[in-house]
């Protein structure tokens, strides 16, 4: 395998991780917090501008199991996601992890040194 091979994997997957983030906060995000905001309950304070609650809200849908102590609300993440939000954050958090695993073995057997 070549140096090529890498940079041309890592694009694609660093595209199609990007197209995951996108649907995934279009789509299922805006539908929770939408829900949310029916409710009275507004997204963490704490995440005005990161997105860090995308990859929690992710890892609660695909795990379909609320915590005790969690920074977002797992209890209404869980009631308002549905069927096709599982696969939209099983695709983000898939696509992000084949993203890093590339990179990372591209840095190892390709990086400085």
């Amino acid at each position: 395998m070549s140096e090529t091979w890498f940079l041309l994997c890592g694009g694609a997957l660093f595209f199609l991780w990007g197209i995951a983030v996108f649907c995934f906060s279009r789509i299922t995000v805006r539908h929770i917090e939408d829900n949310m905001a029916k409710k009275g309950e507004l997204p963490p304070e704490w995440d005005k501008g990161i997105g860090i609650r995308l990859i929690m809200y992710a890892m609660v849908i695909v795990a379909k199991k609320a915590e005790k102590v969690s920074l977002v609300n797992d209890q209404l993440i869980l009631s308002y996601a549905r069927r096709k939000d599982w696969y939209l954050a099983l695709f983000f958090l898939v696509s992000f992890a084949a993203f890093l695993a590339v990179i990372s073995v591209g840095y190892f057997l390709y990086g400085p040194g």
